[in-house]
């Protein structure tokens, strides 16, 4: 689904040069659920708006179902850290924006869009505008639009990251119950700051170095699907958990030196 050559991002400063990422190699297969992590400033993000032909890599190249990414692409579902919902619609008329930019009817995805809020613990709350909903439940909204055009790739910049902690371990458990519904159809790459939320979402994580940054781990996530919250008390996952907080502080420290 996903194949990136030697991925290299530089970007132009009054100060000069700075390269964010240096030389990246990784694939995503299809129906992987794979997330990104790294020290903070590494270039995760920078990473994943090149996959979502946002951004031009200044080496290399990104390739998306085997074809060079050039630019956007409407194939693709994109959540940011904020919600960015249109304040004067509804929750429902927010999940169909999408549908309305891309001159598709908008009746033959009303259903979708209200089965996709139901999923997500909306159901009721349909004709309510952003500023009546919390921001999970916002991100939620957010998520539906997302997902409301059926994409095969999902692209996420840290979504939970403005959360309070409790809201955010109901947004893990309500894209891991999408993504148990979605068997295997689509495929994710998640950015995300908590390692704790890359093992319990995650088929793969990818952790990078410090900048400029390169892969430095590539790690299997061997627990089945599908995910339930308990399993984050075992010991197996709190071993990952701890492998992959060891690699990361060692990005640090090559950050730092």
């Amino acid at each position: 689904m996903i194949a990136l050559r030697g991925v290299g991002k530089t970007y132009a400063t009054p100060r000069g040069a700075v390269e964010a990422v240096a030389h990246v190699e990784a694939e995503v297969a299809p129906g992987e659920f794979v997330s990104l992590l790294g020290p903070s400033g590494c270039g995760k993000s920078t990473l994943l708006m090149m996959m979502a032909g946002l951004e031009a890599p200044s080496a290399g190249e990104v390739r998306l179902r085997g074809e060079r990414v050039t630019g956007p692409s409407a194939r693709n579902g994109l959540i940011f850290q904020d919600a960015t919902l249109l304040p004067w619609k509804s929750a429902l008329e927010n999940v169909l924006f999408p549908v309305t930019l891309m001159r598709k009817p908008v009746k033959d995805y009303e259903e979708r869009a209200r089965a996709l809020l139901a999923q997500v613990g909306l159901a009721g709350f349909e004709g309510k505008r952003p500023a009546e909903l919390s921001g999970g439940m916002r991100q939620r909204v957010a998520i539906c639009r997302a997902l409301v055009d059926d994409p095969d790739l999902l692209l996420m910049d840290e979504p939970f990251s403005a959360l309070d902690a409790i809201t955010r371990d109901e947004m893990n458990e309500a894209l891991v119950g999408i993504w148990d519904r979605a068997a295997g159809a689509k495929t994710a790459v998640f950015v995300t700051h908590s390692i704790r939320e890359a093992v319990f979402l995650s088929d793969r994580v990818l952790v990078m170095t410090g900048r400029p940054s390169s892969i430095a781990l590539d790690l299997p996530v061997p627990f089945p699907r599908p995910r339930r919250a308990e399993m984050q008390e075992t010991p197996e996952f709190n071993a990952l958990v701890r492998r992959l907080k060891a690699c990361i502080a060692d990005g640090y420290a090559g950050k730092a030196a």
